[in-house]
């Protein structure tokens, strides 16, 4: 029997740290002890869980003495402060930030997706971003059966995957709007309410901007793909409170039909497929939010490329994007015992 681990949540209280636990509930993860930690400004707040409750405590060194596993969702900067202080202790980091998604030493891992790959972890795993994840469950079976060739990504993204600040900004500017009042916008570039802004995250000397890449970049190294394989994303920032929308165009190595690719992704572990556009049904922010699948629909030939399908996904990016992932590769750690 599989001994329990001694967990820590580093940024309970924030958005997704807060969603770490509904979803370490649901999925009933096992523990011996469990602890939750945050900056010295939320330190002391309550937290229940499973019917008991807790005080949040400032996270300091310290804090990770005889901790098997921890889920980090605190910010890069956080996350480098304290990865060493973990690894040092003996313990398992799963990071939600971009702090060392990217590092040749560290797995970067969607459950369910590329598991063994945790087998070379040296005390890091990378949860990847948002976008990327919600499309690795569903190209990774495509890729499996006629391998990728071409992918063009365009992601419509939602304001919970900027944090409170943006949600709440969605909320106050559409109010001012509708009321004709100013309303100065400080967390997007421009006003977010009723409106479509293609810029999430800085822009990098090839025009792309810093999300754009991190799909690019993610996708290669999840798929284990060629690094000169073609790879371009847009993405865009819209007033939707929660779940990312994904526009994907995939040329294939090998013929693959729509009716493949429907019947593929009805038998892939995490996804659900709602594609009858005679009646209307394709999926919507509205059907993700609050679920687990990652929602699939108008899969169709592409016109324009050879063996290309087209595809529109969905997701909660609160939860697939982040909680979902980390809570799922927790529970690989702790059923392959890498900790």
């Amino acid at each position: 029997m599989t001994r329990k681990p001694n967990i820590a949540i580093l940024g309970a209280t924030g958005v997704v740290g807060r969603e770490i636990l509904k979803v370490m509930d649901e999925l009933k993860v096992p523990f011996n002890e469990i602890k939750f930690l945050s900056s010295a400004k939320s330190a002391g707040t309550k937290i229940e869980f499973q019917g008991k409750e807790y005080t949040v405590e400032e996270a300091k060194p310290e804090s990770f003495d005889g901790i098997n596993i921890v889920l980090a969702s605190a910010g890069g900067s956080t996350s480098q402060k304290f990865a060493p202080e973990i690894v040092k202790r003996g313990g398992v980091l799963i990071d939600n930030s971009s702090a060392f998604r990217m590092d040749k030493d560290v797995p970067l891992v969607i459950a369910y997706v590329n598991d063994e790959d945790l087998r070379n972890h040296k005390g890091i795993i990378a949860n990847p971003n948002c976008s990327t994840s919600q499309l690795m469950l569903v190209l990774k079976p495509l890729h499996e059966k006629a391998v990728i060739k071409r992918l063009l990504v365009s992601t419509y993204q939602a304001v919970s995957g900027a944090g409170l600040a943006a949600i709440n900004e969605l909320t106050e500017d559409t109010k001012a709007r509708l009321e004709g009042k100013d309303f100065e916008n400080k967390a997007f570039k421009k006003p977010i309410s009723f409106n479509v802004i293609p810029q999430i995250d800085v822009f990098t000397e090839n025009g792309y901007t810093k999300e754009e890449m991190k799909v690019v970049n993610e996708t290669k190294k999840i798929l284990h793909l060629p690094q000169d394989l073609p790879i371009s994303c847009t993405a865009a920032r819209v007033p939707v409170f929660n779940g990312h929308s994904e526009a994907v165009d995939i040329e294939f190595e090998k013929e693959i039909s729509p009716d493949d690719v429907r019947e593929i992704l009805k038998n892939s572990f995490g996804v659900k497929v709602i594609d009858n556009p005679a009646n209307f049904e394709y999926p919507t922010t509205r059907d993700a939010s609050g679920v687990n699948p990652v929602f699939v629909g108008r899969i169709r030939k592409n016109l324009a490329f050879k063996n290309g399908i087209s595809l529109w996904c969905v997701a909660d990016n609160l939860r697939i994007g982040a909680a979902l992932n980390t809570v799922r590769i927790c529970q690989k750690v702790i059923e392959m015992q890498l900790y």
